[in-house]
């Protein structure tokens, strides 16, 4: 499974959101989506994360999953 459909997989059953809101250039601000949330899609991935900083649309986070996962 790619990483997009996994990330967005996540945050469906997470944050009770519908798989077509979940796009590549959704902001988490769209998906009222906060911090401890972005963390928790993190989680899913066993990476440590100090900050969420930068990490504002779900395509930022599925580019530093696939990065802290290579």
């Amino acid at each position: 499974m790619a990483v997009f459909e996994k990330v967005q997989e996540i945050i469906v059953e997470e944050l009770g959101k519908d798989a077509e809101e979940v796009k590549v250039e959704t902001t988490f601000d769209e998906l009222d989506a906060d911090s401890l949330d972005v963390f928790q899609v993190i989680s899913e991935f066993d990476i440590q994360i100090e900050t969420e900083e930068g990490l504002n649309t779900v395509g930022d986070l599925v580019a530093y999953v696939e990065e802290k996962t290579k």
